[in-house]
C-alpha cells in the first residue's frame, strides 16, 4: 500500500497457505489485529501459536462510522479515536504493525473470469483497473488494487480482485498513527473471516454487520461468489424473510453456473437472533445452518480460548488469526 512505507500496493497483502486468500505479494504476519465497524471498535493479540494473548471492545455512538466506498466514513473522528486510544491502553500497544480490518463496504471484491490472463502484476493491474472502470464509484486512478489468480471451473482462470479508494482507507489508517501501529495489511473484515469456513463443501457465509450484509460463497478454497449489500435494517430488525430474499441471487449464480447446491450455510452478526433463522435457511437449502465461529470450534479447527471471541462475533479478529497461521 502506497502510504505504508516499504510494503507493496494492494489492499489486501497477506500469505494464506492452504487458503482462500494466497495473494501474490509478499506479507507481514502481524500478531496484533485491530477491526472498525459500524457499532465497536476491537483488537486482539495472538500468539504465533493461535493462542490469544488478550482482545478488548469499545462500543460507539451510533452514526459515528458509517460504511462508503466514496464518502468520509469516519463522520465523528474524535469518538472513535477515542476508542482506539482505549484499545491501545488495554492491550498495550506499542511501536509495532497491526493488520486493520475495515467495513466491507469500503473494499468492493470482484470475481472475474479471463480466458487468458498476464502473469506479470505490471501487466495485470492496468488491464484490471480498465476493465473496473464502469464497476466502481470513483476513479480507479485514485485507489488501491490487489489481486489473486485462482483456479476455473473450466478453461482460463478466474481473477479475485480487490479495489478501494486510497482516501477512504487512508481514513482508518490515520486512526492508528497516534498509537503507534503502522497498519501492515489491511483487508475488509469478511475476507478475514472467509478463512473459518471450512473447504470440503460449498458454503455459504451470510455475515451482518451494520447495515451491511456480505454474501460469500467458498468451494474447496476458491471463492466462487462475493456480493456486499446494504440493507434497509440492522441486525436487530431484519427478518428472516428479507435475509432469504438477499441471499438467494448468489446461491441461484452459484447453482447455475457450478451445476451443484449449497452444502452448508454459516452466519455470523445476528447474535442471539440466529435461532429465528436457522429453520427458514434449512428449509430453503436443505443443509446444515449455523453460527460461523460456533461452528468452526465445535469441528475443532480453533483453539479453546477463542471462545469469549466467538460470544462476541468477533469473527474477523478469529479470521485474521486463521489467515496468519
Amino acid at each position: 500500500m502506497s502510504s505504508l512505507g516499504n510494503y507493496q500496493s494492494g489492499v489486501y497483502q497477506m500469505d494464506a497457505v492452504r487458503r482462500l486468500m494466497r495473494w501474490l505479494d509478499a506479507t507481514p504476519h502481524p500478531g496484533l489485529v485491530i477491526e472498525v465497524a459500524p457499532e465497536r471498535v476491537s483488537a486482539a493479540r495472538f500468539t504465533r501459536t493461535g493462542s490469544v494473548e488478550g482482545f478488548a471492545v469499545v462500543a460507539l455512538p451510533g452514526g459515528a462510522v458509517v460504511p462508503s466506498a466514496i464518502e468520509t466514513n469516519l463522520v465523528n473522528p474524535a469518538a472513535v479515536k477515542s476508542a482506539v486510544t482505549d484499545l491501545a491502553r488495554t492491550l498495550k500497544f506499542k511501536d509495532e504493525d497491526a493488520a486493520l480490518l475495515v467495513p466491507d463496504p469500503v473494499i468492493r471484491v470482484f470475481v472475474q473470469h479471463f480466458d487468458d490472463f498476464p502473469r506479470s502484476a505490471e501487466e495485470a493491474i492496468p488491464m484490471l483497473r480498465w476493465k473496473l472502470k464502469k464497476s466502481v464509484p470513483f476513479e480507479v486512478d485514485e485507489t488501491l488494487l490487489s489481486y489473486m489468480r485462482q483456479p476455473s471451473r473450466g478453461e482460463g482462470v478466474d481473477v479475485v480482485t480487490a479495489i478501494a479508494r486510497l482516501r477512504i482507507i487512508k481514513e482508518y489508517e490515520a486512526l492508528l498513527e497516534p498509537a503507534g501501529v503502522r497498519p501492515g495489511v489491511v483487508l475488509s473484515s469478511t475476507l478475514a473471516a472467509i478463512s473459518l469456513l471450512e473447504e470440503r463443501r460449498p458454503t455459504l457465509l451470510a455475515r451482518l454487520s451494520g447495515t451491511s450484509l456480505t454474501t460469500a460463497i467458498v468451494r474447496e478454497g476458491v471463492l466462487a461468489g462475493y456480493r456486499c449489500t446494504e440493507l434497509p435494517a440492522t441486525a436487530a430488525q431484519i427478518t428472516p424473510q428479507m435475509l432469504l430474499e438477499e441471499v438467494f441471487p448468489m446461491a441461484a449464480y452459484y447453482q447455475d453456473t457450478w451445476q451443484e447446491g449449497i452444502q452448508a450455510v454459516r452466519v455470523a452478526g445476528l447474535y442471539k437472533r440466529l435461532p429465528e433463522f436457522v429453520r427458514p435457511l434449512q428449509d430453503e437449502f436443505q443443509c446444515d445452518v449455523g453460527s460461523l465461529l460456533n461452528s468452526a470450534i465445535s469441528e475443532g479447527r480453533l483453539h479453546s480460548d477463542v471462545r469469549p471471541l466467538a460470544d462476541r462475533e468477533l469473527e474477523g479478529l478469529v479470521g485474521w488469526m486463521m489467515h496468519r497461521n
